[in-house]
């Protein structure tokens, strides 16, 4: 196993700011995970989370922090690792664990502060339950994705996204103290929706992941393949969204809301399909809207969900 070892450039003059060790949490990539946490959580409550109003915005608050500190943990140490890699690619060079800002000892004592916190803070103020899944997060995308997978197989995301899967077990965990059957569908919806996510933006950007030795699908495969396994992925994602209908988990709104938006999904993802198969090559014009819209579509869903186990089921 092997991780980023290049020497960051020597450390400007500027001392690093909060913004800067903001920036190390990724905020912009924890936005989508604290939302299907935080509609986890009212899914899993199907209503208020608490006796009272007092208690359910306590469970809310430390849920956010908490989940905060643990996903942007993972980020500070997935800037560690890969600060070699991200000093080759245009878009990460002036990460501030590349332009030697904050240097690689202060950021992982940060990294490592973050996640003891979220972990305390979810064991004693929710469930332990919800710590462990919180952890398996981190773990999952620190060691399995980052450290193992990511520079050795073009499966990197499809297994390793799987950590962008926990975070709306540790939402219910949070609420029950248990998973259901319901908690492991949110888990399998994401999980098989990161690939159709991911690889439109591994499209876009395809360039600087071949430059740097990084095998993601459509380096090691092409487009063509790549765009076949976008949509395949889709299917999966809107089969499953509508299964919980099934067994009685959600009902009407859910349901059409599930099959109005796979829709738009599977069709983005035709759109795809056709015009690679035809010799298109594409480009940040033709990516940029499945990109933009599977991230839409998850927040929807999931709203969805939410909406529909708090007013009718």
């Amino acid at each position: 196993m092997t991780v980023g070892t290049a020497t960051s450039p020597t450390p400007p003059a500027a001392k690093a700011t909060w913004r800067d060790y903001l920036s190390l949490t990724k905020p912009k990539v924890i936005s989508l995970l604290l939302w299907t946490t935080l509609t986890a959580v009212f899914m899993a409550a199907q209503g208020w989370p608490g006796e009272t109003f007092v208690q359910g915005l306590w469970l809310l608050t430390v849920v956010s922090l908490a989940g905060y500190a643990s996903a942007g943990s993972a980020g500070v140490f997935n800037m560690i690792i890969d600060r070699d890699i991200d000093l080759k690619m245009a878009r990460t060079a002036q990460r501030p664990t590349t332009s030697g800002l904050i240097s690689t000892r202060s950021a992982f004592i940060f990294g490592l502060a973050l996640q003891v916190l979220s972990f305390a803070a979810l064991w004693v103020w929710t469930t332990p339950l919800a710590a462990w899944m919180s952890l398996a997060g981190f773990f999952t995308y620190v060691v399995v994705y980052t450290m193992w997978l990511k520079r050795t197989t073009w499966h990197n995301i499809v297994i390793g996204g799987a950590a962008g899967c926990f975070p709306p077990l540790v939402g219910w965990a949070a609420v029950t103290g248990d998973l259901n059957l319901f908690a492991g569908f949110l888990f399998a919806i994401i999980f098989f929706w990161t690939p159709v996510h991911f690889w439109a933006l591994a499209m876009m950007i395809q360039d600087e992941y071949k430059e740097v030795g990084i095998p993601m699908l459509p380096v090691v495969h092409g487009d063509r393949m790549t765009a076949a396994q976008i949509g395949l992925y889709a299917i999966y994602t809107v089969v499953l969204s509508v299964m919980p209908v099934y067994f009685g988990a959600v009902s009407w709104l859910y349901f059409f809301s599930a099959l109005a938006l796979g829709g738009w999904l599977l069709w983005l993802s035709w759109k795809l399909y056709r015009y690679v198969m035809s010799g298109g090559h594409p480009n940040k014009k033709e990516m940029l809207p499945l990109y933009l819209y599977s991230m839409l579509y998850l927040a929807l869903l999931f709203l969805a969900g939410a909406a529909d186990r708090v007013l009718l089921t």
